[in-house]
């Protein structure tokens, strides 16, 4: 007959215990875990090195107040936002010397995103360490583009 430990004696797992060292890959962007909720969102924005773990806050949060009801993911290394049924209208990722937004469907947003992409739908805004941020115009272009059609992945 096999021994059993008796409940509640069991030692937590060594890798557990351990907090993984966040790799940062080319242009300083985070190298985090894919997975969907704030969890891995929060962990790749206080990933990001210098200055633009601050500037990720500050976005996060303008999100969340521009679109309550946003549905956080992070995927491809990168956090993206979006809305239930609606799919991803946003991504963040980090480069080395700005911080980008991708609006996936930009091109149909009052004023445009200044930045052009390949793809005619998506725009782009390259934040940089000493760049004014345009809060206000930030939430109007959340608020517009939470209510298209986003990108379905």
């Amino acid at each position: 007959m096999k021994s059993r430990k008796p409940a509640g004696k069991t030692k937590p797992k060594a890798a557990a215990k351990k907090k993984q060292k966040v790799v940062l890959l080319s242009g300083g962007n985070p190298q985090i875990a894919k997975g969907d909720g704030d969890a891995p969102v929060q962990a790749y924005i206080a990933a990001m090195p210098g200055w633009k773990s601050a500037l990720g806050k500050r976005i996060d949060a303008l999100i969340e107040k521009s679109v309550p009801s946003v549905r956080k993911t992070v995927k491809w290394n990168s956090p993206m936002y979006g809305v239930e049924g609606g799919g991803l209208f946003l991504g963040m990722h980090s480069f080395t010397r700005y911080v980008k937004l991708a609006f996936f469907r930009g091109a149909s947003l009052k004023p445009m995103p200044p930045g052009t992409s390949k793809d005619p739908k998506t725009r782009y805004l390259d934040i940089h360490e000493d760049d004014a941020l345009d809060e206000a115009m930030l939430s109007k272009w959340f608020k517009q583009a939470a209510k298209l059609p986003g990108w379905m992945i």
